[in-house]
């Protein structure tokens, strides 16, 4: 395809891989953040096998294995001690893990590896999109365009996907969280992901994330289920009151919250549950959590992101034009996407609720049913990002794999 003029709204990780992946494919891009100081929103996250193929793809894999920690095991169980949910990657294949990475060091490394590729305008909120799709306009009311192609990545808020015309379905979950990255220290599982539930109204997390550049501090990624409409009684209750309760539920959690004195110090997310009928419309399309936000209990916002960013330049090189190469990238990426969307709508109730007796019954069940083989099987596939339909395997590039094998061996 001869190079397109491209803009690109949002700098997020969808809009950061998006633009560095078309850049380099010779296409003209032009970034419009509307953040004065552009720069990573939330925690930690974990990279699924998935989502550091698409890294690996960017030549960015070494630099996330350095500041990143590998993840082998996720492990649930009740404040009492009983296992709730136990779920290893060599389940699956002995060359697979999780990396769990501060969002400041995926923002850095894919900020640095566009650098010069193309122009950020900061602090530009686009609100709108023209008629025929190829002009945006600011908040001051300017537009800028032409273009050839128009990227919507602007979150699962996203003013720009309603231009498509197919929104069906947009509606907020009713629980949100805490988040706060704190120090490693001496944690005592430093390659697992681990997780207290209260029924399935309270759940505690806590993410081994590593570094970033500029931070040499080991940092653990901390979660704390909490209902949207309970965020200001819970700054009300005090800080004190809350510090007392986590670590009635999980003491070695409390330790690691020595220094939160303030409760400015922890962020509060919220989540929606987002699909479109159409992914695209003329010179349109949607990317990431704009596209197909969900909750997360997956833990696939961030591998969706990045394998939608690739998909959109990979259809660009094999169309000669925009408006097939849109629909053959919303194919291939909904064939992925949907099972996650619908896994994720189900599975929410089961551990953010205020339904008790769900909570009881995922505590009695959810471990012997991953311990089935076809179960077990299944639960891993989704864990790792590779399930592909309800039946079906995304199967991983044999060349990523043997990396994996020299890079980062079991």
């Amino acid at each position: 395809m001869t190079p397109l003029h491209i803009a690109i709204i949002g700098y997020g990780t969808a809009g950061q891989a998006a633009a560095l992946s078309l850049s380099r494919d010779g296409h003209r891009v032009e970034v419009f953040e509307r953040a004065p100081e552009p720069g990573p929103v939330g925690a930690g996250f974990l990279l699924q096998p998935t989502g550091l193929q698409v890294l690996w793809e960017l030549g960015l894999f070494a630099d996330a294995m350095a500041h990143g920690r590998r993840v082998n095991r996720l492990y649930g169980e009740t404040p009492c001690g009983r296992a709730v949910m136990d779920m290893r990657y060599r389940g699956l294949d002995a060359r697979l893990f999780g990396l769990g990475m501060q969002r400041g060091a995926l923002f850095s490394l894919l900020d640095a590896a566009w650098q010069g590729q193309g122009i950020l305008h900061r602090g530009h909120a686009i609100a709108a999109v023209s008629d025929d799709t190829r002009r945006i306009r600011d908040q001051h009311g300017r537009w800028h365009g032409p273009f050839d192609l128009v990227v919507a990545a602007d979150g699962s808020a996203s003013a720009l996907r309603a231009a498509t015309g197919a929104v069906k379905r947009e509606a907020p979950y009713p629980w949100g969280a805490l988040w706060r990255l704190v120090p490693q220290q001496a944690w005592a599982w430093p390659d697992e992901l681990r997780q207290r539930y209260v029924a399935a109204r309270k759940m505690i997390g806590l993410l081994p994330v590593g570094t970033r550049p500029g931070d040499p501090v080991p940092r653990l990624s901390f979660f704390w289920s909490l209902p949207v409409a309970d965020f200001d009684a819970w700054r009300a209750r005090g800080l004190p009151a809350w510090r007392d309760e986590v670590a009635r539920l999980w003491p070695e959690a409390d330790a690691c919250l020595a220094d939160t004195l303030d409760p400015d110090q922890l962020a509060r997310a919220s989540y929606r549950d987002v699909t479109l009928r159409q992914w695209h419309r003329d010179r349109l399309v949607v990317l990431g959590d704009a596209a197909h936000g969900m909750s997360p209990q997956l833990g696939q916002g961030v591998n969706m992101a990045l394998m939608d960013a690739i998909a959109l330049r990979d259809q660009l090189r094999v169309h000669d034009a925009v408006e097939p190469a849109l629909a053959a990238y919303q194919r291939v990426r909904q064939a992925h996407v949907g099972i996650y969307q619908f896994w994720s709508r189900w599975l929410t109730p089961i551990f953010q609720s205020d339904h008790d007796a769900v909570g009881w019954a995922r505590d009695v069940a959810f471990l012997p049913l991953g311990k089935l083989p076809g179960g077990r099987g299944h639960m891993l596939r989704v864990l790792s990002g590779t399930q592909h339909g309800m039946l079906g395997t995304l199967r991983l590039t044999p060349a990523f794999l043997r990396t994996i094998e020299q890079i980062a061996p079991g």
